[in-house]
């Protein structure tokens, strides 16, 4: 029996709306940072490209019917949780906004997994660039305010051209990774502009004073210079990637210290890089109000209900497995663990196993990665960024399983 479902078109047809999806997705990617205002450039962008992709047929290989199914359980809670709120503006508009999000994730699990290594590479460098110009506005705006309260500095700390400083740090790793990767790998024919943007990358994202941020690049970096290193080709590879880890992080290091040679960066510094902060320790704090909310929601199959953990509790839950189980219930918390699971399951063969995509592979499954772990103290279930490389992840395992197969070395589409 085939292991792809395939959803033909009109060859005419199929091949422009393949060229303008292409384009398209490109496009969608290098805008994906400009979220300060809602629908953004990349809401109406990312459904333009699905409608175009759609019309140019597709196919479904089986490998992604796992992560399709997590993912429908997930919404499909949100809604049984949904029923006795349907009335209320805010616990409709979460519960759409996870559908429309999940729908976003299955389009970048398909569209990866056909003609893979071109589509991946459209994405990531699309994606980077974007992250390019995160940065240069954050630290543009930063350094106009003075490390002041503006329009897009939010206590001290970057936001734009996001509405929350967290958002703008995550966002930035994998554009970070992307770079850092090529540094590493000794891709260095544009090494005039791989380095001063790693540096405004890197910039913007220390002026985030994002603690979970600052955690997420330096893991997502280890895990993928340890996977770039296990499956180096030669010795001197090996060598060349450990000197240039070292080489990277001295210079993070130096650029550190100079920054915290400024009296009030050095003192904001300091009270951000705590373990803890006021609003999360005490028995009405962020962890507080995690514990305090388990017991009860072991007696609620349905949770809460969308955006209703509030009602309860002094502030958000701040953990996208609690919120998981009480935003979505029983059926969505479960399903959410099991995203995550499968993405582990899938991940780290992908990143230490040699296939076409294996480079891909170590930005975006690193990415994903500290993804999952941010969402012990973070809500993720929401970041456009965090379906995006999770579905990505999924389209590689379907291409990596067509081409263990067939042969296929680049999926390409039926």
């Amino acid at each position: 029996m085939s292991e792809t479902f395939v959803i033909p078109s009109a060859p005419p047809s199929r091949r422009l709306a393949a060229k303008l999806t292409d384009g398209m997705l490109w496009l969608t990617m290098c805008c994906g940072s400009v979220v300060f205002f809602e629908p953004s450039p990349y809401d109406v962008m990312i459904l333009v490209t699905m409608a175009l992709w759609a019309f140019g047929g597709f196919s479904i290989h089986r490998a992604v019917l796992p992560y399709v199914l997590a993912l429908s359980l997930w919404v499909l809670g949100a809604f049984i949780s949904l029923v006795p709120y349907w009335n209320e503006t805010d616990p409709v508009a979460h519960v759409l906004t996870s559908f429309y999000l999940a729908t976003t994730g299955v389009f970048f699990a398909l569209y990866t997994s056909q003609d893979s290594t071109r589509r991946l590479d459209l994405l990531l460098s699309g994606y980077t660039i974007s992250c390019v110009l995160a940065a240069a506005v954050a630290v543009a705006t930063w350094l106009a305010a003075g490390g002041e309260e503006s329009a897009w500095v939010l206590n001290g700390r970057a936001t734009a051209p996001f509405k929350d400083p967290n958002v703008l740090g995550s966002y930035l790793v994998a554009g970070a990774l992307y770079l850092t990767q090529r540094l590493l790998l000794g891709r260095l024919r544009y090494l005039w502009l791989t380095l001063p943007n790693l540096g405004l990358i890197l910039a913007a994202l220390f002026l985030t004073f994002s603690r979970g941020s600052w955690g997420a690049w330096m893991i997502a970096t280890g895990l993928m210079v340890f996977c770039l290193y296990r499956t180096a080709d030669s010795r001197r590879m090996r060598r060349m990637i450990v000197g240039g880890a070292a080489a990277t992080a001295l210079t993070v290091l130096v650029g550190v210290a100079g920054a915290l040679s400024v009296d009030s960066v050095r003192e904001f510094f300091f009270i951000r890089a705590a373990v803890q902060q006021d609003y999360d320790s005490g028995p009405y704090g962020r962890f507080g109000n995690q514990l305090r909310s388990l017991p009860m929601l072991t007696e609620r199959p349905t949770g809460f209900g969308p955006m209703r953990f509030i009602l309860s509790f002094p502030q958000a839950p701040h953990n996208s497995y609690i919120n998981a189980f009480a935003s979505d219930g029983w059926l969505g918390g479960f399903a959410f663990i099991a995203m995550a699971a499968g993405a582990l399951a899938i991940g780290f063969r992908q990143c230490l196993t040699r296939h076409p995509w294996m480079r891909q592979a170590q930005i975006l499954f690193p990415t994903t990665f500290v993804y999952f772990v941010q969402g012990i103290q973070i809500d993720i279930d929401h970041w456009r960024m965090f379906h995006m490389s999770l579905g990505a992840v999924w389209g590689i395992e379907a291409a990596r399983r067509r081409w263990l197969a067939r042969g296929d070395p680049e999926g390409a589409a039926p």
